[in-house]
């Protein structure tokens, strides 16, 4: 480590300790943080009804609702063409990839899922 580097993070570690003395909350927020999925909630979706494969009649498009409020999209022969998060709300679903596309669907009975003009059966 240079001296130049040295200094560098001394002082942020200083200013960082001094700020946390005057502000607590504030070199907290600061912080990055990862959002996860509460063990309570992570339990109630690998319960909830939707949960599972999800596939078109031709087999073309398969979604797996995980447990975890994430899912995987395959396409064709494109296994994971897609992922990203999910929330259920009563019989709407909406999905946010991980690419920053939306879409959302309904579940219009316990084994159909309408979503972007696709009907999708539960396998």
């Amino acid at each position: 480590m240079t001296a130049m580097n040295c200094q560098a993070t001394c002082l942020r570690t200083l200013l960082l300790g001094a700020l946390s003395l005057a502000a607590p909350g504030a070199v907290l927020a600061s912080q990055p943080t990862t959002a996860a999925t509460p063990p309570s909630q992570e339990k109630t979706m690998s319960e909830h009804p939707y949960v599972g494969m999800w596939v078109t009649d031709d087999g073309q498009i398969r979604h797996e609702l995980l447990p975890d409020n994430r899912y995987d999209e395959a396409r064709g022969t494109r296994e994971s063409a897609y992922q990203g998060r999910y929330e259920v709300n009563g019989t709407h679903i909406d999905y946010w990839d991980d690419t920053g596309f939306t879409a959302d669907g309904e579940f219009v009975d316990q084994d159909t899922l309408h979503h972007g003009g696709m009907i999708l059966r539960r396998r």
